[in-house]
Order: structure tokens, then sequence, then C-alpha cells
């Protein structure tokens, strides 16, 4: 086949232009400050007392300073490690440091950080930081943060910072890499409140979706690590950390539309309530965060998502699943391990003691289709989070090295199928593979 003169020549120029259109389209796309206008800062040399306690609010409201905390080092002063999929990503210091932290950024750096998710000196930031969800955050709050973190005092990490360059792997730890990745998922934006609704549940949207970015861990994630939309609260298996994070809108995973606002307020503060306990990283959100958060907003939120849950439940199956149809030794062994080692605290019903080990009979948590947080608690046990209503909580202890995998899928099999619980068997394979993702 001959192909006319200049062919080749015309096809090269033609990727060309096209490979230069989308750079092009993927720097102004990741440099949209430059340009966009910005709103005017109200801080001063010196804030307000009321504006600095309204910024230590919106630190506990986002978590800020957990997950910018490592652990034994100084509070703000950045370290911790949160692995992810493609490299482990460090916290930044927000203390006021001179040299390591936020002592040399101005207000106006601190709102570029938060809405665009760019650095004082351009650098693009990975997607670890929610962005996605602090973008939504009003310039006066963000204000107000930054007078808060201001006043922390100036502390170093006992170790450098690892940088992203040397944490991540490659190409992920490439400006490039990072650059493509926020043109594909992510959008500098506003919270818009919603005239139709009420003053507590626009303030509830603006907490959940923005600050308490509840779908960083509530929402699917895909091959790129992006989460769902910022108020996508479908659950997912939250990666490395292993532990599946439910849906809220589903009836049979938490039934928030069933339960009242109070309940959901309850476990937000508390850890607990009637019907479920924190645990896992719920856990560290509910000691570290919520527990703290205002009243009205704890209302707020709770009145936003029972609203959620309750317009755009997803459909549950109606009907029950089929009873574990397990070999009647592995069943046997279940029962036998149940009465050695749980039965002493969740009773021999399941019906657990009142604020103090959970009932186990028709516990959402004991149903889930995914059983990774019942093998994990079982493995590593654990406490829930010790809060002012519930400062000593009771824990349960790890079964990592006592039990064997087929004797932690008995048991887990034995709890799904008694006292009207009817769920899927787990089978050692499963808790084998969730052993091994946990050792990693």
């Amino acid at each position: 086949m001959m192909f006319p003169q200049n062919f080749w020549r015309n096809v090269a120029w033609l990727w060309l232009s096209v490979t230069l259109l989308l750079v092009l389209a993927v720097l102004m796309d990741n440099h949209r400050d430059v340009w966009e206008k910005q709103p005017a800062s109200h801080n001063t040399d010196k804030p307000s007392d009321t504006q600095i306690s309204q910024g230590q609010t919106l630190l506990y409201l986002g978590n800020c300073l957990a997950c910018h905390t490592e652990r034994g080092q100084p509070v703000g002063a950045g370290g911790r490690a949160f692995e992810t999929p493609f490299g482990s990503v460090y916290s930044s210091n927000l203390t006021p440091h001179m040299d390591q932290g936020l002592g040399t950024w101005q207000a106006d750096d601190f709102w570029r950080a938060l809405h665009y998710g760019k650095s004082k000196d351009g650098r693009l930031l990975t997607p670890v930081f929610p962005y996605k969800h602090t973008t939504l955050i009003t310039r006066d709050d963000s204000d107000a943060m930054f007078a808060a973190l201001k006043t922390l005092q100036p502390e170093t990490t006992q170790k450098p910072i690892p940088k992203v360059s040397e944490s991540l792997a490659w190409p992920y730890n490439s400006a490039v890499a990072i650059a493509i990745w926020r043109s594909l998922f992510f959008s500098s934006g506003t919270y818009k409140p919603q005239d139709s609704k009420s003053n507590e549940w626009n303030r509830g949207a603006y907490l959940a979706q923005g600050l308490g970015h509840c779908a960083a861990c509530h929402s699917p994630r895909n091959a790129w690590g992006a989460s769902g939309e910022v108020h996508d609260f479908s659950g997912g298996l939250m990666p490395l950390v292993n532990w599946y994070a439910p849906s809220l809108m589903s009836a049979q995973e938490t039934g928030l539309a069933q339960q009242s606002i109070s309940e959901i307020v309850l476990l937000l503060k508390s850890g607990q309530n009637a019907t479920a306990v924190a645990s896992g990283p719920m856990a560290e959100v509910v000691q570290h965060s919520t527990q703290h958060w205002p009243e009205a907003d704890l209302l707020a939120v709770a009145t936003y998502l029972k609203e959620q849950a309750q317009t755009n439940s997803v459909s549950d199956i109606t009907h029950k699943p089929s009873i574990t149809k397990s070999p009647g030794n592995f069943l046997n062994l279940g029962a036998k391990i149940y009465e050695q080692h749980c039965e002493q605290c969740h009773q021999s019903q399941g019906q657990g003691v009142a604020h103090a080990y959970p009932a186990l009979a028709q516990n959402r948590a004991v149903l889930l289709s995914d059983p990774t947080n019942l093998v994990q608690a079982v493995l590593y046990g654990g406490y829930p989070a010790a809060t002012t209503h519930n400062p000593r909580p009771f824990g349960m202890p790890p079964f990592v090295l006592t039990l064997e995998d087929r004797e932690i899928a008995a048991v887990l099999t034995h709890l799904r199928s008694q006292w009207g619980n009817q769920a899927a068997e787990v089978t050692p394979l499963q808790v084998n593979r969730i052993r091994a993702l946990q050792g990693r």
C-alpha cells in the first residue's frame, strides 16, 4: 500500500501537536491559581482570640493535627507515614518553624494549599493530602485555621521528613505523574449551599464533604488511587490499611437511615451507641476528631448523613442469605473456640454486655459481606476510642499468635450463623490473605 507523499511526516506533526496541546491543558489546569481571582484574606498580624478559637475547632473538625503528628513526636511537626499502593507519603510540618514548617508562609499560601493543593513554592501536593475535600473550605475558615496553627510551638522531628521523590515509586514520584492525576481526578471549587435545604443540613454537607472528608474512606478507590466524589459514601476497602469502610447509605451495613439523629451523634461523640461501636481507623477518627466537635456540628453532620441515607439508600438484598453450609466438624470447631475465647465477654447467646462488650447477635459489623474487619479484629484485637463519654473502653485481646487461620475462620463462621445471624462462611484462605496483607 502506497502512502501519499509526506504522510508520516504529517502524522508525526499531528501527534506532536496533540501532545503539546495536552501538555498545555494539564499545565493550565494545575496552575489555575495564577490567573483565577482569589478571595481576600482578613487575617492580620495579630488575629483575634475568636478567630484563633474558631481555627482550633476547625483543626479538630478536619483531624489535621492527628495526621500531621508522628507517634512520640511534637504535635503538628509532621513525619507520619501514610502507606499507599504507590509508596509512602509523609505528612508535613504544620508548626510555625521557620525552616521546616509554616514559619515563612502567609495566609494566601495556606489558602492555596487547601484550595488548589499547591505548596508555597508552587510544588503540586500528592493526593494523600485530601485537597479534593479541602478545596471546599471557605476563605474565612482557611484563615482561621492558619491563625490557630501559628500559635503552635515551632517544632521539628528527630529525623528529616522524606521527600515525595524519595518515598514514592517511579513514576508516581514525578511532578508529571502528579499533574496528570490531578487533571484526571481533581477540580478546585467551593461548597455551594442548596437553597432548598436547611442551614443545619448545609452545614452538615459542608463539613462531611469538606473538612470531615468522609468520602476519603467511605467511597471505593480506582486503580489510580482516586476516591469517589466528595458526596460518595457507598463504602470501600481502604488500600493497605486493610479495613473496610462500610457504606453510609446501606441499611444492612450501617443503617443510618433507620437510626435517630441522637444515636448517630452519640456514635460520633463517644465511639459507640446501642447498635454500633467505632473500631479500626474510625476509632482513631472519633478519638482525635469527632469527640471534640461542637454539639451543633455533630447534629448538622448527623442530619445530613441521615437524610442522604434515606434519599440515596442503596438497594440492599431483600432476602436473607442461606445459612452457612459448612462441614459439621468445622462448625463444631468454631463453637468450641467461641466457648473457650469469646463467650466470657460476648455471652453464650451473643448478647454481649451493655456498655462493655458489643452484642454479636444481629450485629451489622458481623454480617458484612466482606469479613475483613472481623478478621482484623480477631487477629489484632484493639480498643474502641477513648473518649470523655467512655474514658476506659473495654478492649479485645489479639489472637494473631493464638489461633491459626482455620480456627479463626471457624469461629467467625460460627458467630455468622448463630443467634439469627445469616451470613456467608469465612474461609481459611480469606483469613490467610488478610493476615498476609497486614503483615507486609
